[in-house]
């Protein structure tokens, strides 16, 4: 492929091409930090790939660092952005856990290379940009350990640590971008929805310990189902004394 070199001048007109070729020039990039790690690639090397010069690539990128920040950030600060806006929202614990995954779920599917490398990067990532990447993961994490303690406290979840629950629901959501497949059975829209009732399913109370009316923070709705247990552990002791 061989790119014209770019106007000095962009109009409102190139806008929508210089977007096309930005978009380009990540892929590309994250093709190859991919395969040669970042500090094995060189801008001339994604110059080559995008079968253009050095200096036209220059007009849209000032470095690789930028590149790189780019991509570090368009993988982290949207999800943790989404986790805080769901995680603050007035739905109940239930329908929040299961948007959350099911948009997590869906990025990681369409983003899997990106993200990949955003995990192999992690160790060359410049000072500023990795206490950014560590910021915006401890956000992500910070909005399901909110909808996982708020589900537990209405009654809607099993009462477990609330951070392990968490971390295994992201985990489960992060691995999506190691084993989907693009243009295969399923649509990452299909996995988010797919991921999501396995998430609510993971956590989610048995309906018979369910309260009769879950109020998130109530501590009457976590009463209600620990008074379940003492009764089933009193017939448990009647039952067992009867045989003795």
């Amino acid at each position: 492929m061989s790119l014209p070199e770019p106007a000095p001048d962009e109009t409102p007109a190139r806008r929508p091409r210089r977007e096309l070729v930005e978009a380009q020039i990540y892929e590309q990039a994250t093709r190859l930090f991919a395969e040669r790690g970042f500090a094995g690639t060189s801008l001339q090397d994604i110059a080559d790939a995008m079968g253009m010069t050095r200096p036209s690539l220059y007009y849209y990128v000032k470095n690789k660092d930028q590149l790189l920040a780019r991509l570090v950030t368009e993988i982290t600060e949207g999800p943790a952005d989404t986790a805080e806006e769901i995680a603050g929202g007035d739905a109940d614990p239930e329908t929040k856990l299961r948007d959350l995954v099911r948009v997590t779920a869906a990025q990681q599917a369409r983003h899997g290379p990106r993200f990949q490398l955003v995990i192999r990067s992690e160790s060359e990532l410049p000072e500023d940009l990795a206490a950014a990447h560590a910021a915006a993961k401890r956000r992500v994490l910070d909005g399901f350990v909110r909808i996982v303690d708020e589900g537990i406290r209405s009654g809607q979840f099993r009462p477990r640590p609330a951070r392990s629950t968490a971390l295994a629901l992201i985990g489960m959501c992060n691995w999506v971008a190691f084993w989907f497949r693009a243009g295969g059975a399923q649509t990452p829209e299909e996995i988010g929805e797919q991921m999501a009732e396995m998430a609510v399913a993971t956590v989610a109370q048995a309906p018979d310990r369910l309260p009769d009316t879950p109020r998130p923070g109530d501590p009457a709705a976590a009463l209600s189902l620990l008074r379940q247990d003492l009764d089933y552990l009193e017939s448990v002791i009647q039952t067992q004394a009867s045989k003795d």
